[in-house]
């Protein structure tokens, strides 16, 4: 069964012949490799563009690589990357007139001097490049050093939950509630029975995500760097930094594990973009604060399979999927701080700090939006709307619910809409 991921796909269409490296970076096995060799090169052939002027070669692929002399296997015992002389003289062999060549590279990262062989593609007039990759270590973060600014990234997430949706066979509710269970990981939501979904990520996590991170990293104690993935499951959505994280090595594990040590193996996740870190924001001093962050993964059903499928808290797995969403979108997203102070019936001043779930920026448009699982009374609608009366700006203020409610403007102006609305519609907070 094929998966339309069109707003991917929108995204390269638009970016062809602009004459910059095109980069899709992502989390492995979502969906990076099928968007360009299958649905990007199909387009492609559909706009009118011959066969022998697009030219894939995937180099974890072991036919591709005996086509330029190396050798899988080899290169593994070698721990060496492809040889970039062999593959480009593979290239010259390919391009035999002065038409525009379209090259789709996958996993380019496991190329020697990668950097290098791209730019030296950027002096011709009849290259366009597309590459994949999975590190963020090796590629978006250095892009646009590495490529001098012709560097052009389309970050790619699992299927968003319409694009689950297009292939799901039930409603809405139900939809999401799997949706929330075992994520968006293509391959996992292409199975059907629930024992093979949880087989799949648990195997996911074991065989690709760890053993890619500890490679990749030298991680000598594998067992540390695992007991700290797990307190991240255990704890989506809440403010962390490494010093308080080691404290809890200390009392659970009792550990001496170092923050250092901490922060680095917290890189090591988002580098692999396994996990993403939400910083927090003084709405009112319109200032960042370093410390701590809140930490969402990028795949709710990794996440779940992590902790073997226990504490799935509703309220914490539906803002983790809000934040994915927004930040699909292209929306930078922040949590946001509003700074009060208060007199108690004595006079006193207590200095408090209400929290907005998420401040979201694109351009010139800002939008601040609560995550609230349900509000089954009065008392919780005014606590959810608190730090909104406090912020004395236009921009839009916005509850999302799991409640079936119509989408309204409440007395104060702030907009109530239910999750399935939201998410179904990329244009919904625009509206």
């Amino acid at each position: 069964m094929n998966i339309r991921r069109d707003f991917y796909l929108e995204k390269l269409v638009k970016r062809k012949n602009n004459g910059l490296i095109k980069v899709i970076t992502g989390i492995r096995r979502c969906g990076k490799s099928y968007l360009l060799n299958n649905l990007f090169y199909h387009n492609l052939l559909e706009s009118g563009i011959e066969a022998d002027h697009i030219i894939r070669f995937a180099f974890d692929s072991a036919d591709d690589l005996y086509l330029i002399g190396e050798n899988l296997i080899q290169m593994e015992k070698e721990k060496r990357g492809v040889d970039p002389e062999k593959f480009m003289a593979y290239i010259r062999s390919k391009v035999t007139d002065d038409g525009m060549y379209y090259l789709l590279l996958d996993e380019i990262q496991m190329l020697d001097c990668f950097e290098a062989v791209l730019n030296s593609y950027l002096r011709k007039e009849n290259m366009d490049v597309y590459v994949t990759g999975s590190n963020a270590k090796l590629l978006s973060k250095d892009i646009a050093t590495e490529f001098a600014g012709r560097g052009d990234e389309v970050h790619m997430y699992p299927l968003s939950f319409a694009e689950f949706m297009s292939v799901y066979q039930g409603d809405k509710y139900m939809g999401l509630s799997e949706y929330m269970l075992y994520g968006g990981i293509p391959m996992v939501v292409l199975r059907e029975e629930a024992g093979d979904k949880s087989l799949t990520l648990q195997n996911l996590f074991n065989e690709i995500y760890i053993r890619d991170i500890t490679k990749r990293n030298r991680v000598k104690n594998i067992g540390e760097l695992e007991d700290l993935l797990n307190i991240l499951s255990s704890a989506i959505g809440s403010l962390t930094n490494p010093e308080k994280l080691r404290n809890t090595f200390k009392t659970m594990k009792k550990s001496k594990i170092t923050s250092a040590t901490i922060k680095k193996y917290l890189n090591y996740f988002e580098d692999s973009f396994l996990i993403e870190s939400a910083q927090r924001y003084d709405i009112k001093g319109k200032a960042y604060i370093e410390t701590p962050k809140k930490y969402y993964f990028s795949d709710l059903g990794l996440r779940n399979a992590r902790i073997n499928f226990r504490q799935l808290e509703q309220t914490h797995t539906m803002e983790n999927v809000i934040y994915n969403e927004l930040c699909m979108r292209g929306y930078s997203v922040d949590v946001g701080i509003v700074p009060i102070a208060e007199k108690d019936t004595e006079g006193k001043v207590t200095r408090k700090q209400l929290e907005v779930d998420f401040v979201c920026n694109l351009g010139s448009a800002r939008y601040y939006i609560q995550s609230a699982y349900s509000l089954p009374d009065e008392a919780k609608r005014t606590q959810e709307i608190r730090p909104f009366r406090k912020i004395d700006d236009s921009f839009k203020k916005i509850i999302i619910t799991k409640d079936i409610v119509q989408p309204h403007y409440d007395e104060y102006g702030i907009y109530i809409v239910n999750i399935y609305d939201f998410l179904l519609d990329p244009k919904f907070l625009e509206k």
